[in-house]
């Protein structure tokens, strides 16, 4: 098992609210789309107030090439993961103490927005005092999944070494990867939805002193892990890689996938858990949108409660790819009305078609 310890944020300072994404998408796609007027509700009815990106509304107006975006998104992305980082083991609402950058065993890094040779990690390394032995898992390719497939992946690392501290960093800059001249659906949909975001979990495996790292009275637990794979489902979502870089795919069946696929998916996971779907109190799910939270709903039978969460940091933020699921945890990490012996489902889907899951329990810090 691995204990989730702490988590921390580093949101991009360029806050927009969706009335004025409203007008920027009327802005560019006026004389391209027919239906504009028609098209433009989806980002009034996806249950968005808000996003972030790395960039001011401006730089949106102009088309960049490849190149220009990607060197944007390795700049964005060692600063905005570094500050996560920093954020996480500094975390005082969950830790006792700093944990220092020394004491990390393993990072895992989880991205889809943009390519970097070394990976983006080796980057925040020389920014800070990690030890040169730390081990490095890049994870590129997974999207909305990718959070929680880090945190499965951690999981398999902290079962394995026990003592171990590892940390699992998400950054996805998703607004560098608009394209001007695609007049999909997909894309428009995609400019309604995406945002940007970075975050960084904490955690340690079940050897770790919890009384003198954590501040919490109650900590989450990663029983277990699945992984699910969809065969011959590529083209549901993910990226078209052209020469002016990512084309989004996003297929509009994806809440019919939902709610046709995912309930035997999760029933037959807690079964060899030895667990029922009515045992889950809490639903730790990745936000892909309004259609995809009401297909969990559909799907699953949890209320609205249970996944009001995942709501709420949808409405605060966007679908931000993988770093998403983080935001919900951070929320979750310092819920009071958690119990000991609570049961969660850490849950995210992304391209493949996939879907990666976690058996979460909440234990009592002694």
């Amino acid at each position: 098992m691995a204990y989730l310890l702490s988590v921390g944020k580093s949101i991009p300072e360029n806050r927009m609210q969706q009335d004025a994404t409203v007008e920027f998408a009327k802005e560019l796609f006026e004389g391209t789309f027919k239906d504009i007027n028609r098209l433009l509700p989806a980002f009034k009815n996806g249950d968005i107030e808000s996003r972030q990106f790395v960039k001011d509304i401006s730089w949106y107006r102009t088309q960049h090439t490849f190149e220009e975006k990607n060197n944007t998104y390795i700049e964005a992305a060692v600063a905005l993961g570094t500050q996560a980082i920093i954020s996480c083991l500094q975390n005082r609402a969950c830790l006792k103490r700093e944990v220092g950058c020394e004491e990390i065993d393993a990072i895992f890094f989880v991205s889809s927005t943009g390519i970097s040779t070394p990976s983006i990690d080796a980057k925040i390394i020389n920014n800070l005092p990690f030890k040169e032995s730390v081990k490095r898992v890049p994870i590129w390719g997974l999207g909305c999944a990718g959070g929680a497939s880090g945190l499965s992946r951690a999981h398999d690392y902290c079962k394995a070494y026990p003592d171990a501290k590892v940390i699992v960093v998400c950054v996805e800059l998703c607004s560098l990867t608009f394209q001007h001249d695609d007049l999909s659906k997909s894309n428009f949909i995609g400019t309604s939805l995406f945002a940007d975001g970075v975050a960084c979990t904490l955690l340690a495996g079940e050897n770790a002193d919890l009384a003198r790292l954590s501040a919490l009275s109650v900590l989450p637990k990663t029983r277990s892990t699945r992984s699910v794979f969809m065969r011959d489902s590529e083209d549901v979502m993910g990226w078209e890689i052209k020469n002016n870089g990512f084309y989004v795919i996003f297929s509009r069946d994806i809440p019919a996938i939902i709610r046709n696929w995912l309930k035997g998916t999760v029933e037959d996971y807690l079964a060899d858990e030895g667990v029922s779907l009515g045992n889950i109190q809490h639903f730790i799910a990745h936000p892909g949108g309004k259609k995809v939270l009401d297909a969990y709903q559909a799907s699953l039978g949890f209320t609205e409660e249970q996944l009001s969460i995942s709501k709420n940091v949808l409405r605060q933020h966007g679908n931000m790819s993988s770093a998403t699921v983080m935001y919900v945890i951070d929320e979750y990490m310092t819920n009071s009305h958690i119990n000991p012996g609570d049961l969660g489902i850490i849950a995210a889907l992304g391209p493949g078609f996939c879907a990666e899951l976690l058996l979460a329990e909440w234990e009592r810090v002694s």
